[in-house]
């Protein structure tokens, strides 16, 4: 094994996989499965109750945020009220709820809008005759304060301020109610100047958010109401969350879980793998003292995110480096440090011994004509460099991890796509079972941000001349798929993936193949693996970006099941910001999914 497939081993090791026993994990390398130890210290789930508890995390109770409710003042046949005082999630976006009640007779269009620190967050509505309505502004998490106005033809703008609650240990939203909570994780109320087991947010689970960015940033979704109180497309939208890279809880599930959650392989385990993220039932724990609330700071505590885009440095400390000390995985971002220096060298000698054999041999007029010249040559050489080489297009460098449900048509994709433009890039738009994830302390964040149908970008999304870095969370529709077909001893691999094909691996009828490299929509031959690419180098990318998906990677390096793969495209992957325009400088995507056999 690979010296990088090493190091991610383990990583993987040390975030732990739930539900894998302490031993061995297996991963695939040829027609039998290499076997690399695992000490069952390092997995997530303790062997008994006994070890549960030695490892549960620091603190008692919970701290419950509570939250304002403030109406806006009357302004005539509009009322509103906003809830303040919300839980910030640790990244993403803050949802904060504002009511709006149309009292008149008549239909009215509303805008609302958060300004803070220069930036606007809106959503506009269309309210019918007496129409009273719940609705969720986004905010991106580091904003902690901002203004709310309303906005309606015919009407006085009405404005409201508010802040949010920036705690910095582990943040739960949870759907119901306190005493349910209370009730379903046996704990109370943390004492007045006690370290916390969790921070709390309560939502009524009818008027919860029906986006999936929404729910994104905090560290576990607890469902403490029962199941026939949670609407059918809050359920669709928590199961996106869950698949996405989520930690969600259920304290009282469903009949049936696997009509909400189709992915399940036991319907009855207190702790499955789902997708990117784990799903936990409060089952077993139930038989426990005090309850599962230690569990649900488990999941809280060991939630880290599915991806980690990097910031730029601190202005006072501008270099070529990242926010995390790494460089930039454009190269087209760093500055041509070498031919720069080799320019201003030329510059210098030119201007510096050339300019005095010239005053020497054509006095000093000539040198006071040739030194603005020289300069300004150069200027132009600069920015005939500029244009020649970078151009005017967007440069890019995309890598992603996929799943493919083929059953349900779906591609769940984690993505982070490194940025470059000499022009801004002003929009881009994002669908609502979307979510478009900036750097912790992002620098020149996006001015505006439309949540109307799903997210709009409206400017500054990509400032000029500047490197960014964005994560992307996506459920999207697809039909991607890898077909086989088998032909006496040979195995026939169709690509349509929508990408071309760099190699992978597959498991069919225990053995191990090769996938061949080969363009979209062609065929090739697989070959059986002797000594084959592991599960882990296919996750080893170019640049080194892997260290950024931190709780993506596992899903993908399971071993493989009967007719399952995975393996590595190229092309611009499967996020929503695919199909922009851009000049696609580096790309590497892995996916893992079903074969689909052709019939013959």
């Amino acid at each position: 094994m690979s010296l990088a497939g090493a190091v991610l081993l383990g990583a993987l090791l040390w975030t732990g996989l739930p539900g894998v026993p302490g031993g061995t994990v297996a991963f695939a390398t040829g027609p039998a499965m290499e076997e690399v130890a695992v000490p069952a210290a390092a997995v997530a789930v303790p062997a008994t109750v006994e070890e549960a508890r030695e490892k549960e995390p620091e603190g008692s109770g919970y701290r419950e945020v509570s939250e304002s409710a403030d109406t806006f003042p009357d302004l005539g046949d509009l009322k509103a009220t906003v809830r303040g005082v919300t839980l910030v999630p640790n990244r993403g976006y803050t949802p904060l709820q504002v009511t709006v009640h149309n009292t008149s007779g008549q239909p009215r269009p509303v805008r609302l809008s958060v300004h803070s620190q220069g930036r606007v967050v809106e959503r506009s509505l269309q309210l019918a005759p007496r129409e009273r309505t719940v609705t969720w502004l986004l905010l991106p998490a580091d904003l902690q304060s901002g203004t709310l106005h309303m906005d309606s033809p015919g009407m006085d703008t009405a404005a409201h301020g508010f802040y949010l609650d920036s705690y910095r240990g582990a943040r739960v939203m949870v759907l119901g109610d306190v005493k349910a909570f209370e009730k379903a994780t046996g704990l109370s109320r943390a004492v007045e100047n006690t370290e916390p087991l969790v921070a709390t947010r309560f939502v009524d689970p009818h008027i919860a958010p029906r986006e999936l960015a929404a729910y994104a940033g905090y560290d576990a979704v607890l469902v403490a109401a029962p199941a026939d109180q949670v609407p059918d497309d809050v359920w669709a939208v928590l199961e996106a969350f869950a698949v996405s890279g989520g930690k969600l809880v259920l304290d009282q599930p469903p009949a049936n879980p696997r009509l909400r959650f189709p992915l399940l392989q036991d319907d009855k385990a207190e702790l499955s793998l789902y997708g990117f993220g784990t799903v936990r039932q409060f089952r077993e724990c139930r038989t426990r003292a005090p309850g599962c609330g230690f569990d649900l700071g488990v999941d809280a505590e060991r939630s880290p995110a599915v991806v980690v885009p990097a910031g730029p440095p601190p202005r006072w400390e501008r270099n070529d480096l990242l926010s995390d000390g790494r460089m930039p995985l454009l190269s087209s971002a760093r500055a041509p440090v070498g031919r720069f220096l080799l320019l201003i060298f030329l510059f210098s000698l030119a201007v510096g011994p050339g300019g005095w054999m010239l005053a020497r041999r054509k006095g000093p007029l000539a040198v006071l004509i040739a030194v603005p010249s020289l300069a300004a040559l150069t200027c132009l050489g600069l920015v005939a460099w500029s244009v020649l080489v970078d151009g005017f297009s967007v440069h890019t460098a995309r890598y992603s991890l996929t799943l493919l449900d083929r059953e349900r048509a779906r591609a769940v994709t984690v993505g982070l796509n490194a940025w470059y433009a000499n022009l801004a890039e002003d929009g881009v738009r994002m669908p609502a079972s979307s979510v478009l994830l900036a750097p912790k302390e992002p620098e020149d964040p996006p001015r505006s941000l439309d949540w109307t149908n799903g997210l709009a970008v409206k400017n500054s999304f990509l400032p000029s001349r500047s490197y960014r870095e964005w994560g992307e969370v996506a459920v999207i529709p697809s039909r991607a798929r890898l077909t086989v077909r088998r032909s006496g001893a040979t195995v026939q691999v169709q690509n349509a993936l929508g990408a071309p094909l760099r190699g992978g691996t597959l498991r069919l009828d225990g053995w191990l193949w090769n996938l061949p490299e080969i363009a979209d929509g062609a065929e090739g031959t697989a070959t059986k693996g002797i000594e084959g690419t592991t599960v882990t180098d296919l996750l080893e990318f170019q640049g080194e970006p892997s260290y950024r998906f931190p709780g993506a990677v596992p899903a993908l390096a399971m071993p493989l099941d009967e007719g399952t793969f995975v393996a590595r495209l190229g092309g611009r992957g499967f996020t929503p910001t695919a199909v922009m325009d851009v000049e696609l400088e580096a790309s590497q995507h892995v996916v893992r999914g079903q074969v689909e056999e052709a019939r013959r």
